[in-house]
């Protein structure tokens, strides 16, 4: 499992599908609306998964209590200037609520992978188990 660092700077708007290659702090200020089109909120901070450096979650700010929703970043898509996550808008309000600002334990992130019922894949293997550091592998 993996734990997550937080983006909160604003930057310039990328267009384009939610992607390793995409700069996660220019997430921060988007609009997201839901599968349906409803508005869902505003993004305030990315998660970025701290083995692979991929933005992985997005907190939403619903406005509901001034509460942030976790969502997946993966198969969320940025179209235009927003956010568009393929989820209902009220199963992103019922997500579970771990507050912001600190990262998410691997226990979170499994409930959250459970409450989108998203799969969750395996970690790639450690290419480097077994090797000393520093040691030669030519």
């Amino acid at each position: 499992m993996c734990t997550f660092v937080v983006f909160t700077e604003q930057l310039r708007s990328v267009g384009g599908t939610v992607q390793t290659d995409i700069d996660p702090r220019s997430l921060i200020g988007r609009k997201a609306y839901d599968r349906n089109g409803t508005k869902i909120g505003t993004v305030d901070e990315v998660y970025l998964d701290d083995a692979t450096g991929v933005p992985e979650w997005a907190a939403v700010r619903t406005g509901l209590f001034s509460r942030d929703a976790f969502v997946p970043l993966e198969p969320s898509e940025v179209v235009d200037d927003s956010l568009r996550v393929p989820f209902e808008r009220a199963l992103i309000r019922d997500a579970p609520d771990f507050g912001v600002g600190r990262h998410l334990s691997p226990e979170q992130e499994l409930q959250l992978y459970h409450h989108y019922g998203l799969e969750i894949s395996p970690p790639p293997p450690d290419r480097d188990f077994g090797r000393l550091a520093g040691e030669d592998t030519t």
